[in-house]
């Protein structure tokens, strides 16, 4: 069958949607939903009234065409007529209203857009007037802002019930401009496209006037005041590059977290606020957020002032006692029967409990973490905590800040609906939540560890001294899986004060590491009697020296975390086989592979696995032998360069020449959390079969 041409209605309402999700003062990352109604020819040929909306799962501010649902609207007006409908009632029955099969699941909210007599309509979260829909004086104030225009509709859980109530005062009030729900956002029409954006834009615009206006007028400093001065910027990153792995240790008890920092100046402003341990409590800003942020944060009990050796304590007795309170609330919950029909899943307690961590942390005078299973989730936690700082500012000039009751926040975190959609998601790659540092990351087979792990879900920390080559692979892995993926550092491994900030970097990126791959090389091949100090000290220096030093900052913040680790050190065929005349580069090789058998002794009893890839003759695409190295080596086989590859395959008992990939896997096999979790101490030979080089 040919597909369905469409009219431009669609393409005006992506265009609608992608400006109005391009402002996070008015859309929430992944909230709200815009909807139209067009004529469109359908499959038979015939025009029908369709509504396109926001199908479930995108983002306004990144949709395309593809991210929108359209339904026969003809199929789902009749609904109007109904009293009540359960969620799994109205998601079967929406499921046979497609004009085009194969679009996203629709949205809760699909029946507010259909039952809704205008063309187009906007819902949005905007925080202008959820000050408002957040406040305690909300309805009265918002009342004041908007007169006769109003129509305010008390908090209910979206769904069939909203949509039918809010349809019904629309119609019993035509002269109605917009509705706001309390504890929820605003909804907006027009006839016209342009009207319905126009209408979207003076509404907010007229609520933010006026609220920052009795902002203005209560001559109030934010949040009450500072109760702590903000620490100056070095001194709080300095703070947080310390408290990370910590911190990322407590919150990944049962999975790993990803964790961002932000110091922005609104977050200062409020973490470091007089109100901020009254306003921490009361609940979530937006429905919308719970998912991300859980319904409040944890305000760490810590001044500047005691000391950042009490800072971890702080810490610690914080995310206890949130957990503890966390899974009171799920206790106090459970019980609630959040959708009567059973052929959605049931949530059970378990499901929650293994997870009762906080999803945003605040410590005063520093700023704020967020965490997430991936970089993207960890930035829309931030994201969404901005806006509720935003939310309170303003619903505390309108009378005080409220949030949903702890039952209404659950029927939202724990909906069947929500439950069911997470069910639906993919299994997790094998490397999603790690984070894992490699050096020589700009290489031939340092590039190709960095691909492979990232393919699987790894982040990546990509190091090297040639930083322009490290930011280029960075680029290409953020292209492919995504913004936040890889960073690219310039580290020099024989430098104790350069790796060290490596790691800290690392840390207050991505909160952490997991995993590190010991890979930075070089090589040098002369016999013994011109082999030069020089030459011999830069052999140790980067591959002795410098693995020691990598190794030595990584267990410190492996055990700070304590969640264990793996490290795999890329060593060589010539730590077993002794190498002619490459004496300096043999010898730093050997000393390599023994720090690792080392390590692992020390390691196992913190969870920290070592072992060792030795690789033969990388020809393709190493930088190594893309130097002299390649000339001295032939020299010492006596044949042209050009013929060392064939000289190298014809001596492996596979007759095989290696490749960079064929290094990454085993890389990938040494730290993955499943294959080898019970293998440290132990050396993988990758060179074709070289009999000399046989493990004794």
């Amino acid at each position: 069958m040919a597909s369905l041409l469409f009219s431009s209605t669609l393409a005006q309402l992506v265009e609608r949607s992608r400006r109005l999700g391009a402002d996070r003062s008015v859309c929430n990352w992944g909230g709200g939903n815009t909807s139209a109604k067009a004529d469109e020819r359908d499959f038979r040929g015939q025009t029908a009234r369709i509504l396109w909306v926001k199908g479930s799962g995108s983002d306004l501010a990144s949709c395309t065409e593809a991210s929108f649902t359209g339904l026969y609207l003809d199929d789902l007006l009749p609904l109007l007529e109904r009293e009540q409908m359960s969620d799994a009632e109205m998601v079967a029955y929406l499921g046979h209203c497609f004009f085009d099969p194969g679009r996203p699941r629709p949205s809760i909210e699909t029946l507010l857009h259909a039952f809704l007599p205008f063309a187009h309509i906007d819902h949005t979260h905007a925080d202008a007037t959820n000050y408002f829909a957040c406040a305690a004086n909300g309805e009265e104030l918002a009342r004041a802002c908007f007169g006769e225009d109003l129509l305010w509709i008390p908090y209910r859980r979206p769904g069939f019930g909203l949509a039918r109530e809010v349809a019904l005062a629309v119609h019993a009030h035509p002269e109605a401009r917009l509705v706001i729900l309390a504890k929820h956002g605003l909804i907006t029409w027009g006839e016209t496209d342009e009207e319905c954006y126009a209408s979207t834009c003076s509404t907010i615009a007229r609520a933010r006037a006026f609220v920052e206006n009795r902002i203005s007028e209560a001559r109030r400093p934010l949040f009450g005041g500072l109760r702590v001065p903000s620490l100056p910027t070095e001194e709080r990153r300095s703070i947080a590059s310390q408290i990370t792995s910590t911190l990322r240790g407590l919150v990944s008890v049962d999975k790993h977290q990803i964790l961002r920092f932000e110091d922005d100046e609104d977050v200062l402003t409020f973490v470091s606020s007089q109100d901020a341990s009254r306003l921490t409590t009361i609940g979530a800003a937006c429905p919308d957020h719970l998912v991300h942020t859980k319904p409040w944060p944890l305000l760490v009990e810590w001044t500047p002032d005691q000391g950042r050796e009490i800072l971890a304590e702080a810490v610690e007795t914080g995310i206890a006692a949130y957990v503890t309170r966390y899974r009171q609330y799920l206790a106090d919950n459970l019980s609630q029967n959040l959708d009567p029909d059973a052929s959605l899943p049931v949530f059970r307690e378990a499901d929650a409990a293994s997870d009762p961590h906080p999803r945003v942390i605040l410590i005063p005078g520093v700023g704020m973490f967020t965490t997430g299973k991936d970089m993207a989730l960890a930035d829309v936690s931030a994201q969404l905590y901005h806006r509720a700082i935003a939310v309170m500012r303003g619903a505390e000039a309108c009378g005080g800040f409220i949030s949903l009751l702890d039952a209404e926040s659950y029927a939202v975190e724990y909906w069947p609906l929500e439950q069911y959609k997470l069910k639906l998601a993919p299994p997790e790659r094998e490397f999603a939540r790690r984070v894992v540092l490699v050096t020589g990351a700009a290489g031939g087979i340092g590039s190709a560890i960095c691909r492979r792990l990232a393919q699987d879900g790894a982040h990546i920390m990509a190091t090297d001294i040639d930083l322009a080559g490290a930011e280029q692979l960075a680029t290409a892995l953020n292209q492919q899986y995504g913004a936040g993926r890889a960073l690219a550092l310039r580290m020099d491994v024989t430098n104790e004060e350069s790796v060290q900030a490596a790691f800290e970097q690392a840390a207050l990126t991505f909160g952490g590491i997991d995993i590190i791959v010991n890979n930075a090389g070089l090589a040098s091949s002369a016999p013994i009697t011109e082999t030069s100090l020089a030459e011999w000290n830069k052999n140790w220096n980067v591959l002795a020296t410098g693995y020691f030093l990598v190794a030595r900052a990584g267990f410190q913040l492996l055990q700070q975390q304590g969640c264990g680790g793996s490290l795999v050190f890329v060593a060589s065929k010539n730590a077993l086989v002794a190498g002619k005349n490459a004496a300096a580069y043999s010898t730093a090789k050997a000393a390599e592979a023994h720090l690792a058998r080392c390590l692992a002794e020390e390691g196992g009893q913190f969870g920290i696995r070592v072992n060792t890839v030795n690789p033969d003759a990388v020809l393709s695409g190493s930088r190594i032998w893309g130097s002299s190295w390649r000339e001295e080596r032939a020299a010492t086989y006596g044949v042209a360069p050009d013929q060392l590859e064939e000289v190298y395959r014809k001596r492996t008992t596979l007759g095989v020449n290696i490749l960079p990939a064929d290094i990454a896997e085993a890389v990938a096999f040494f730290a993955s959390p499943t294959r080898s979790s019970k293998s440290t101490g132990n050396m993988l030979n990758v060179d074709g079969g070289v009999s000399a080089a046989y493990p004794r």
